[in-house]
C-alpha cells in the first residue's frame, strides 16, 4: 500500500508543478495532496503543525495568485477602472484558456486604466503591472510546489 501512496503522491507532485503553469490545474492544492499522501505512509510521518502551515500556505498562494495582477496594476499606475478591469479580463480570460489569463488580465488593466485617466502610456504601464503581478503569481506556486517537492524527497530517503 506504501508503494502506492508513494507512486501516486509522486504523480501528484509533478501534475501540481505543471498546475502552476497550466491554469487548468490548480498546482499548490494538487502538490499539497501528493505530500499528504506521503505522510499516510508507515515510514514518514510529518507533524500536524506542518500539514497545517503548509495547508495555510497553498491557500494563500492561490488567493495572491488571483490578486497579484490588480495589485501590479494598482502599483504600476492604475487606478480603482484599472483594477476593476483587470479583475473582469481575468474572469474573462478563464474563458480562453492558457492565453486568456495572461491576456485577459493585462487588457482589462489597460482598458480600464484607459477609460478613467484617458492615457495610453498610463494605461500600458499599468497592463505590465498587471502582467508582471501574474508572473509573480506563477512563481510563488512554483516555488511552493517546488518545496513540496523537496520536502517529499526528504522525508523519503
Amino acid at each position: 500500500m506504501d508503494v502506492l501512496l508513494i507512486i501516486v503522491g509522486i504523480l501528484c507532485l509533478l501534475v501540481g508543478l505543471v498546475g502552476c503553469i497550466l491554469p487548468m490545474i490548480p498546482g499548490p492544492p494538487v502538490a499539497y495532496a501528493g505530500i499528504v499522501l506521503l505522510h499516510f505512509t508507515e515510514g514518514t510521518s510529518f507533524t500536524m503543525g506542518e500539514l497545517l502551515s503548509w495547508l495555510l500556505l497553498v491557500v494563500l498562494a492561490q488567493v495572491i495568485d488571483y490578486i497579484m495582477p490588480m495589485w501590479g496594476s494598482k502599483f504600476s499606475g492604475g487606478g480603482k477602472m484599472g483594477s476593476r478591469g483587470c479583475l473582469v479580463g481575468t474572469v474573462i480570460g478563464l474563458f480562453f484558456m492558457p492565453w486568456g489569463l495572461i491576456v485577459g488580465p493585462f487588457l482589462g488593466a489597460f482598458v480600464g486604466t484607459w477609460l478613467e485617466l484617458r492615457d495610453t502610456g498610463a494605461a500600458f504601464k499599468s497592463g505590465i503591472g498587471s502582467l508582471l503581478g501574474f508572473l509573480f503569481g506563477t512563481l510563488l506556486k512554483c516555488l511552493l510546489c517546488g518545496y513540496f517537492i523537496w520536502q517529499f524527497v526528504a522525508h523519503l530517503c
